[in-house]
This record gives C-alpha cells, structure tokens and sequence, in this order.
C-alpha cells in the first residue's frame, strides 16, 4: 500500500507512522532511509515550540514577555501575530491583527527564550535528552537536520510528553488569536487561520493536512518534510524529502496525509 501511495512522491521520500499504545510510542509502519540526515526547514519551528512547552514549566508567565515590535508578546511572536514580516524585522500589520507568516519573528522569540548560542541550548536542553542526533545548524525558524527518525522522536514528545507535562504541550498546541485570518506559505489566505505557538492548528483549511481533525497540529517545510500530530487520537505522521516542497507536493500531500492518518488508525 504504501508504495503505490508514495509513487507521485519524488526523489527518496522517508516516513514514519506513530500511534500511542498505552503508555508507550508504537511505529505503525517506516518507509524509506529513515536513518538518513536531511534538512528540516521550517519543520524546526517545531522545536522552537517544544521550547516555549519547556519554558513554560518554570516560568508560567513567559507567553506574556514583551518581544518584538511594541505591544507584541512572545506569544505573538510564536504566533506569527505580532506583525513582523516573513524576513522583515519591522512591522507589515498591526499587533494581533492578522496572521504573517514570520521567519524572522521565530527566530527573534527563541533568542528571547535563550540564554547562550539557541544552537548549543536546543542541543543541550532538548536533542539530548530525546537521544537524537538532529543540530541546529543555522537560523531557529528553519536550520535544524536530522534523520526521519529524529523527528518521530520529537513528534513522539508531542504524543506522550517527558520533557514536559501535557499541561505545557497543551500551552504550546492552543491556538492564539483563533478569530484572526493570514497566510500559509504555499497554500494561500485562510478565515480564519489558525495557529498555536509555533506549530500550524488545522482548523477549517483545506491543506496539506488533509482530513486530519481540526486539532491536529505540526509544520511543512521548503525541504518536502513535516511533522502532525493528532493528541486526541493519539496518532503522528513524520517525513523527510531529497525533493524540496513544489508544485508536485501542493495537491498531493493532502491526500498521502489523508490515507497515512487511515493506516495509523488501523494499525
């Protein structure tokens, strides 16, 4: 099944299915050079967002740290609500007014999250203590690389929590602003659009997660890879690419994530 599933999929797709079985993360099926070190992209906004989890713990009132341009939180930020340009440091939007897309406001909430070097610290704080080998190895908003396999690690974190409690993963998956509309790069406006703290909610859109509950959260990249997640269900879908998100991907990964979510559910 899968292989008739992946043959639009170019290059040398690698993916793996997670569902929760108990107390413990099953695999529901793995396909391709799962081992293998690939770039993330903007898969790593995932991991800025297990970050604010993380942080959360000890420090409730970290969402609410002034950041970014003035009245904008740290939680606009993670947010993509605080008005700040996809590469642009100053403001296209008023605070809280709309959803855009911002590379350069991740990067500039994880700097306010960081004491030292974020790449040293997500190394330290939070690849560690998973047992991955995945490295920051440029920008927060899109420089992580690692294996498939590092990231059902981390999707793995989203589904069961060690790290962090569910009440901090929940923090991080809530959707901020759920009124407001903005962008998703390379699918177009939504209304509204929906988003946690640095990971994409569902919600109504019709998209790359195709028909996984409205709840279910996780992020693509430019590089063809991405994480969901759905906590309610207990299920995860985790890919990385040698082929970069194109036009190829816009339709299809709708319906690969659509007949995945099925295979996990029946496993």
């Amino acid at each position: 099944m899968l292989d008739s599933l992946l043959t639009p999929w170019p290059g040398e797709p690698a993916l793996i299915g997670l569902h929760l079985d108990g107390d413990s993360i099953s695999e529901s099926f793995r396909h391709g050079p799962v081992n293998e070190v690939r770039a993330w992209a903007s898969v790593s906004k995932t991991v800025a967002s297990l970050q604010f989890a993380l942080g959360s713990e000890t420090d409730p009132t970290l969402g609410a740290c002034p950041a970014g341009p003035e009245g904008s939180t740290l939680t606009h930020l993670l947010a993509h609500a605080s008005g700040l340009g996809f590469e642009a440091d100053s403001p296209r939007a008023p605070v809280g007014s709309k959803r855009v897309y911002s590379n350069v406001g991740i990067d500039l909430a994880v700097s306010t999250m960081t004491a030292g070097d974020p790449r040293e610290f997500w190394g330290r704080e939070i690849f560690a203590p998973l047992g991955i080998s995945a490295t920051l190895q440029g920008r927060p908003s899109s420089g992580v690389v690692g294996s498939c396999e590092d990231l059902a690690m981390i999707a793995g974190e989203w589904l069961r929590p060690r790290l962090m409690s569910e009440a901090g993963r929940d923090r991080a998956r809530t959707v901020f602003l759920p009124e407001i509309g903005g962008v998703v790069p390379g699918y177009g406006r939504f209304e509204p659009c929906w988003w946690g703290l640095g990971v994409e909610v569902n919600g109504k859109k019709s998209h790359w997660m195709g028909d996984w509950p409205s709840l279910s959260f996780g992020h693509f990249g430019q590089s063809g890879a991405f994480m969901l997640v759905n906590v309610e269900e207990g299920i995860a879908l985790v890919a990385t690419s040698t082929v970069d998100f194109g036009p190829w991907a816009k339709e299809y990964f709708s319906t690969v994530t659509s007949s995945l979510r099925e295979e996990i559910l029946r496993s």
